[in-house]
């Protein structure tokens, strides 16, 4: 923001801030982003949404600047400082409750289409929503759902990006925690795009996803994602509520599931922490 003397305020066109007007400014969806909420620091996104899903548009975005109590999988803390990409998208879908599980994958997979798109770089998606280059996270996904009468009320994608972060200092914060497996950034592999034109590339390809869902055509998703795993065909070290598998990854199923062949027993795993990875 500028001043000048008795003209008042103007907003400067190029922030890297992720206002409201940034985000819907000539964005290309239909649903997706076109309202969006933004706090300069939050406890969470995704508290915030689950506060506001029953009163807002489907494919309402809340972003923040940073988070002082952000939320990763299974509990836990996901570090969220400035220059990060934090956000959660409110959304109603019409998909069966069956492919609830799929849909992490679904946007990881649009995440990294966007990632290729806008910043020239490949990433590798890591079972079940991580989004990596050359081994280390740069993203994840957290879903949060509300179910009434079999039915999905409201969805709540909780979205983390290591845009512009220290990588040095979170690996600091993280380091002793479990199944921690390195932090990168992506300023470090391209340093010319702006946030905003990641978020808008990504709320197009998970608009586009989310139809696939919608209209049940799962198989598409599922090949596609299968193409850019890091998880597929490696044997795995898996961490379940119950047990640690270990085996050959041999596939995602129609709803997400990772197949694990294990002593030659196919065994289906729909969540856990995949804790190694070799060939």
């Amino acid at each position: 923001m500028e001043s000048k003397q008795k003209l008042g305020y103007r907003l400067e066109s190029n922030t890297d801030a992720l206002l409201p007007w940034e985000v819907t400014s000539g964005l290309k969806t239909k649903k997706f982003g076109k309202r969006a909420y933004y706090f300069e620091s939050i406890d969470s996104t995704q508290n915030q949404a689950m506060k506001m899903a029953s009163d807002v548009d489907d494919g309402t975005i809340i972003i923040a600047e940073k988070q002082t109590s952000g939320k990763g999988r299974s509990g836990r803390k996901w570090v969220s400082p400035k220059g990060g990409i934090w956000f959660s998208i409110i959304m109603h879908p019409k998909f069966d409750i069956s492919a609830i599980t799929l849909f992490p994958l679904a946007s990881s997979l649009g995440l990294s289409y966007a990632i290729e798109k806008t910043l020239g770089i490949k990433s590798e998606l890591k079972w079940p929503n991580d989004i990596t280059i050359k081994g280390k996270k740069v993203a994840g996904m957290l879903v949060d759902a509300s179910i009434e009468s079999n039915k999905i009320e409201k969805l709540i994608l909780g979205v983390g990006i290591n845009f512009n972060v220290d990588v040095k200092q979170i690996e600091k914060i993280l380091k002793d925690t479990e199944n921690f497996y390195g932090v990168a950034s992506l300023s470090e592999q391209n340093k010319s795009i702006r946030p905003i034109s990641l978020l808008q590339s990504f709320l197009i390809e998970l608009e586009q996803v989310y139809n696939l869902l919608n209209s049940g055509d799962s198989k598409k998703i599922i090949r596609e994602y299968t193409k850019r795993s890091s998880t597929i065909g490696q044997n795995i070290e898996l961490n379940t509520d119950n047990r640690k598998i270990k085996g050959i990854a041999i596939k995602i199923d129609d709803d997400g599931a990772l197949v694990v062949s294990e002593n030659n027993k196919n065994i289906r795993v729909t969540s856990g922490d995949i804790t190694h990875v070799s060939k």
